[in-house]
């Protein structure tokens, strides 16, 4: 699921005012070939300052805001190892499918003003579901199938230190919370919106591990 932070301050209103000038706008989604299967109503917006002595049109930052309305921005999809279940006192790697962390935009124009919104992925944080959390600067390392299994994620990884024993389905409720900075540009001018999240959910089963004994 994604949700916006606090919202814009140009807002297009519901309906018009009476005797007010403006038009009916439809949404027009350009998120990388991902279909939006959400209906999104008509909104009104009111007409800008006429420029050039010809018919009044929206301003930039109104259009930019029918753009950024329009991003339609993936969940993460959550991976680790180990795959299956987390072993106490073990590192445990964390990464996002990297084909989701990528720039996603969406283009609200009308003839002769085209304005371009683009969220950009800029951290994740991962809830532990044991009380902890991590933050990583981006969608983490995939784990090699060459790499020691003491060995550490270089940069988005997680040690649990007690099992998941007790908790409910004896899982930790994880979570990864992807968070996005939102700008524009066009008309020759630029913005910058409240920026968005992205979340997704998984569990973690954590056992404890069994000491080797490498002794004589």
């Amino acid at each position: 699921m994604y949700s916006p932070a606090a919202p814009s301050e140009v807002v297009p209103v519901a309906d018009p005012k009476p005797g007010e000038s403006g038009a009916w706008y439809v949404y027009k989604c350009e998120a990388g070939g991902v279909r939006d299967a959400v209906y999104r109503p008509p909104i009104w917006i009111p007409d800008g300052p006429q420029q050039g002595g010809g018919a009044p049109q929206p301003t930039p930052a109104q259009l930019a805001l029918v753009a950024r309305n329009q991003l339609r921005l993936l969940s993460p999809q959550i991976k680790a190892n180990p795959a299956d279940e987390q072993l106490v006192n073990l590192p445990t790697w964390l990464w996002l499918d990297r084909g989701d962390w990528r720039d996603v935009s969406a283009t609200a124009s009308v003839p002769g003003v085209s304005v371009r919104a683009v969220a950009r992925p800029s951290s994740v944080v991962w809830t532990m579901g044991d009380g902890n959390s991590v933050t990583c600067k981006g969608p983490g390392t995939p784990y090699g199938s060459r790499t020691s299994p003491k060995s550490q994620s270089p940069d988005c990884g997680y040690t649990y230190r007690t099992s998941s024993a007790g908790r409910s389905d004896s899982a930790f409720a994880v979570s990864a919370t992807v968070h996005w900075t939102v700008t524009w540009a066009g008309a020759g001018q630029t913005g910058v919106f409240p920026g968005m999240t992205t979340t997704s959910n998984a569990d973690f089963r954590v056992a404890e591990s069994q000491a080797l004994n490498n002794g004589g």
